[in-house]
């Protein structure tokens, strides 16, 4: 197999978790088969970024921080990435499996005439080409898959890869890639930004989660869930039940039509685990499902479950967790 490409999306200047991610599962690959791993750093800051992404493991890195890719995310990242796969001609593409991946993967695919595998949970390089498993059939089973050309584009979901530590001795190239990009008027636009107000982290990062479902039974019900993510340092998710009943925003929503997740730790309230929720939290290290229903799914997948009321558990389980810390 040839080169690497990874696709990265700079946030504050620096690369995101899931994009270090990304970076460190190239590593591993190109360690196993001998090509060069160059990352594409989408966003303000690249250049400053170069050698923190040469550190991670990449062995050149291309930049860009046109405007336009604010202004026209998916049109001008298009042309930067195209631009990009025309100078490196790598083998391999690996996206996140992100809003920025979902867009620009299969558009470059089809370009290119590639294999296109999405919404992968791991990729490992297997008799000279990759292999990758995704959920299917909304997570009731698991696919193993390999692109049968010559190219191959790959989204990953979040906990596929791991970042690797800094290491300062490494060396590589920097530079910026040249593109000139013309918006044009048919472009689709973003005209505003709205960042939802949050105390914890983000979900995708979050080593910590708890997660409510309709068992939790209204918008109040879920004060008791922040508590315990605040004990824990992590983040509140839902299921889509109770994203559609309103009782929490959208950008909340855990599952096949919400996001994929990764935490250490996932404890799922009032949630019964249905397929399409599980599809999202599935790389979770440990399951922990409090349900008043003991025959509840969410049990079969949970390493630890309590048969319960959750309004009776979690004050105890957040008292306990801030007298250990």
């Amino acid at each position: 197999m040839g080169g690497i490409l990874v696709v990265l999306t700079l946030q504050g200047g620096a690369a995101t978790p899931a994009g270090l991610d990304l970076l460190g599962l190239a590593a591993e690959i190109a360690q196993v088969d001998g090509g060069e791993v160059t990352a594409l750093a989408l966003g303000e800051g690249g250049a400053g970024a170069g050698q923190g992404l040469i550190s991670r493991g990449a062995d050149a890195v291309l930049y860009c921080a046109d405007p336009a890719l604010a202004r026209h995310p998916g049109e001008a990242g298009m042309q930067v990435l195209a631009q990009a796969e025309r100078e490196v001609q790598p083998d391999l593409l690996l996206l996140a499996a992100d809003s920025v991946g979902r867009d620009l993967g299969p558009r470059i695919a089809a370009r290119l005439g590639a294999g296109l595998v999405t919404e992968a949970t791991s990729a490992a390089l297997h008799a000279g080409r990759v292999e990758v498993t995704r959920p299917v059939f909304g997570g009731k089973a698991i696919a193993r898959m390999a692109a049968t050309t010559a190219q191959a584009v790959i989204t990953l979901r979040p906990g596929a890869g791991a970042a690797r530590a800094a290491d300062p001795s490494r060396t590589g190239t920097v530079r910026e890639l040249a593109v000139q990009i013309a918006p044009a008027a048919n472009w689709p636009t973003v005209v505003r930004r709205e960042v939802e107000a949050s105390s914890g982290p983000r979900l995708e990062e979050a080593t910590a989660i708890v997660s409510g479902g309709r068992g939790v039974g209204g918008p109040e019900g879920f004060s008791l869930l922040h508590e315990l993510a605040q004990a824990l340092g992590g983040a509140v998710g839902a299921s889509r039940a109770a994203v559609d009943e309103g009782w929490v925003p959208a950008a909340l929503q855990i599952g096949q039509t919400g996001k994929a997740v990764a935490p250490d730790l996932y404890i799922a309230v009032g949630i019964s685990g249905a397929s399409q929720h599980m599809v999202g939290c599935a790389r979770a290290k440990t399951l922990v499902a409090i349900n008043r229903d003991p025959d509840a799914l969410i049990f079969d997948a949970a390493r630890l479950g309590l048969v319960g009321d959750y309004r009776e558990a979690l004050p105890a389980l957040t008292r306990a967790i801030r007298e250990l810390s």
